[in-house]
């Protein structure tokens, strides 16, 4: 890529209030070519064009592979990689991730049935989440597939459907911990959660496992999800294994795998760097060589959804009107929120924040003014961007919304007033 091109992708994605998106450098996993964003080989228009869709995702192989290598090259050959499927459960991705990942981490009944069609081992599924149905849970049981237990009732709704049936269900207890994910942006652990079962309540229940009606594969400590500081990935795991240790020895019989969590995040705003895996691998690794005895022939596995699936996304739409009020330039788009839910603010965020954005076929434009991109819905909550300083766009041109690999179309409210939904494609 010319250094022209790299500096004006720099300034596609500068912001003027406190919400700036992150640096080129970040970003760069997509390449540009004669001013225009290019997605798997494609322009933003001719991938329109190939689904006769004016407004769409575009996941790109090349980047999910990369982001397995990347864990791969720095993580523990020992621990295996899982995919979340809630991250992004679109089929061809699932189809794409199967032989890259050693299994699939499922919630709910429809990414079971996706997980297991995909033809993963079932010994190599499991399906977490808290308010299991009872339907849920006696499909799981049929299956094979582990249950990770959220609660002691829940424990025991699944020993009575399981003997209701030939199957012996397999479970994991998920634990939740007394310590949580430091500077996490989700924090699922520490103090009162409604995910899993308090660490003491499990060490009393494990004293009784023995006799219930189930077979007792494991452990499941989730602690929280898109966290950038290695240092505080390395602290959490250090307690991790700790605490897996000590399940381990109150355990009456040996349990075959251990779920260590996730947690790996990805930049999304200004002033995010990308994490440094290299010090959370030695750390791991150190991890393995003090626990070698306790945990020796266990599987150990770190489950990563958004990490493997985020980069690999953009989210395209087209401006339909270029106006003016009082001062402002609003782009209006055929895309919005009900497309993209998390990128408006409304996922999670307390102080909506810009993901990164372009104007896809005027990356090499020098020409730049201060805008703000809205969908097309009845509401002021539809933002694509808020007071972004953008190459001048005009009608027909393309917004590009980066990280949008997780969390799309199955996050979002699609038929919210009735818009058409979005189409996806894997390239």
């Amino acid at each position: 890529m010319s250094s022209s091109s790299t500096s004006t992708i720099s300034a596609n994605n500068t912001n003027t209030n406190n919400s700036s998106a992150p640096s080129h450098e970040q970003m760069s996993q997509f390449k540009v070519e004669q001013g225009e964003l290019i997605a798997a080989g494609f322009t933003m228009a001719e991938i329109s064009q190939l689904l006769n869709r004016p407004a769409f995702y575009v996941y790109d192989k090349q980047v999910i592979n990369q982001q397995v290598d990347l864990f791969r090259q720095h993580i523990p050959a020992r621990i295996k990689l899982h995919y979340a499927v809630k991250a992004n459960p679109y089929w061809p991705v699932i189809q794409h991730l199967k032989p890259l990942v050693d299994g699939f981490d499922v919630a709910s009944q429809k990414e079971m049935l996706l997980a297991l069609q995909s033809g993963m081992p079932v010994a190599d599924i499991s399906f977490a989440g808290p308010g299991k149905g009872d339907a849920e849970l006696l499909a799981a049981v049929i299956a094979g597939v582990t249950l990770n237990v959220e609660s002691l009732g829940e424990l025991q709704r699944i020993c009575q459907l399981g003997a209701k049936t030939n199957h012996t269900p397999q479970v994991a207890l998920r634990v939740n911990p007394a310590f949580e994910l430091k500077a996490s942006g989700m924090k699922m652990a520490g103090g009162a959660k409604p995910f899993g079962i308090d660490e003491e309540l499990v060490l009393q229940t494990l004293s009784d496992i023995g006799q219930m009606p189930v077979k007792l594969r494991g452990f499941h400590i989730f602690c929280g999800s898109q966290n950038l500081k290695a240092e505080a990935l390395i602290e959490a795991h250090q307690h991790t294994f700790a605490l897996a240790a000590k399940l381990v020895a109150a355990c009456p019989y040996r349990p075959e795998i251990i779920n260590l969590g996730g947690g790996f995040g990805i930049p999304y705003f200004a002033g995010e760097r990308r994490l440094d895996l290299a010090p959370v691998g030695e750390s791991l690794n150190a991890l393995l060589q003090q626990y070698n005895r306790e945990l020796a022939d266990i599987e150990l596995v770190i489950e990563l959804g958004r990490f493997l699936v985020a980069d690999a996304g953009l989210y395209a739409c087209q401006v339909v009107d270029k106006k003016q009020s009082r001062g402002t330039t609003y782009l209006v788009c055929n895309g919005g929120l009900h497309h993209h839910l998390a990128n408006s603010g409304n996922f999670g965020q307390v102080i909506r924040k810009n993901y990164p954005v372009a104007i896809a076929n005027r990356m090499a434009q020098a020409e730049l003014e201060l805008v703000t991109i809205v969908g097309p819905l009845c509401t002021p909550l539809d933002i694509l961007a808020d007071r972004m300083s953008l190459p001048k766009a005009e009608v027909g041109d393309w917004v590009v919304v980066y990280q949008s690999g997780a969390y799309g179309p199955t996050a979002s409210p699609q038929d919210f007033l009735g818009h058409p939904n979005v189409a996806e494609i894997l390239l």
